[in-house]
């Protein structure tokens, strides 16, 4: 698509134009800086008329990915004196026909320069700026937006979710990831519902930093007080602009060691009876403890010796000696 000059542009595009022309670019955010007396840099105009900031104060270019978009930008020498310019863009997408600049006096230079868009460059709004330094000092910026055209697609995932509990609170992590082509500000909201019901209920609410495409940024969530004894299912859900929303679960059981404690004596009491009883079981041997033999013995009384037994039957028969006399 050629490059179509504007000469305003919505408060909004300014707004939105967060993303620099390349990531090399992306900490060079140059603001306007005064030139000093005697040159200026600004966008140039058309017909060769002379360039006012009111006109364009900033470049504005559009198109789709693989399209090269061309501009110029003037610099202004009206001293009687030749002054040398250097120049730079702050991103790789930039690029000028000359980096140094000589101007004679009371003369205007054009400088043409072109922005590639990349064939893989994602929709959306970026800002850059055209950067001018003088030999014997000063420095100007004229600011860059750039809108890569295409259709937009917003999305967004929620990714390895998890809880973990320590002391009297839970930690919840979890990953954002932005599936699409436009920079989001998230949503995020937290729930968890227990065997008994809800144990957490956490408002949408906005994330501090903006989600640039494709990126993926690791964040937790502090649960302080979470039930001592559940089983619990932590839901995160985001949302962002453009409809975007994505999300998951983890499951957490919530266990303290203080409900556990009292069940936990109570078995080991009963366990070691039964191994008492066992043990007097296996020391009493097939007959059963000494106790129990002693008074087996006792309750069916002494049993006759060899002699009185048969002193007894002849006495029955008629030829002991009580039968005599």
């Amino acid at each position: 698509m050629p490059f179509r000059p504007r000469t305003a542009v919505s408060g909004a595009i300014l707004a939105t134009a967060a993303v620099l022309l390349c990531p090399a670019a992306a900490a060079a955010r140059p603001a306007a800086a005064p030139a000093p007396p005697g040159w200026s840099a600004a966008p140039a105009p058309g017909a060769g008329a002379a360039p006012r900031a009111q006109d364009r104060p900033f470049f504005y270019l559009e198109g789709a990915p693989g399209t090269v978009l061309a501009d110029r930008l003037s610099l202004s020498n009206p001293t009687g004196r030749t002054v040398a310019v250097r120049l730079r863009g702050s991103g790789a997408w930039l690029t000028l026909a000359s980096k140094e600049v000589r101007i004679p006096p009371r003369t205007r230079a054009s400088v043409p320069f072109t922005v590639t868009v990349p064939r893989d460059a994602v929709p959306g709004d970026r800002s850059g700026a055209l950067l001018a330094t003088g030999q014997a000092g000063g420095r100007a910026a004229v600011p860059l937006h750039l809108r890569v055209t295409g259709p937009v697609l917003s999305a967004l995932t929620v990714e390895k979710v998890s809880v973990r509990g320590a002391g009297g609170s839970a930690v919840i992590r979890y990953t954002l990831v932005n599936r699409g082509n436009t920079v989001l500000r998230p949503r995020i909201a937290v729930r968890a519902d227990g065997l008994f019901g809800p144990v957490l209920r956490r408002a949408a609410r906005t994330l501090p930093s903006a989600l640039a495409p494709g990126r993926a940024v690791d964040l937790t969530e502090t649960w302080p007080g979470p039930p001592a004894l559940d089983a619990v299912e932590v839901r995160l859900t985001a949302t962002a602009a453009g409809g975007a929303h994505g999300a998951a679960t983890a499951s957490y059981t919530a266990v303290s060691w203080g409900v556990l404690a009292a069940p936990a004596l109570l078995l080991a009491v009963a366990a070691g009876g039964l191994a008492a009883v066992r043990r007097r079981r296996r020391g009493a041997g097939p007959g059963g403890t000494r106790g129990e033999q002693a008074a087996r013995r006792t309750a069916g009384g002494a049993r006759p010796s060899g002699g009185d037994a048969a002193d007894a039957a002849a006495e029955l028969a008629g030829t002991g000696p009580g039968a005599r006399g």
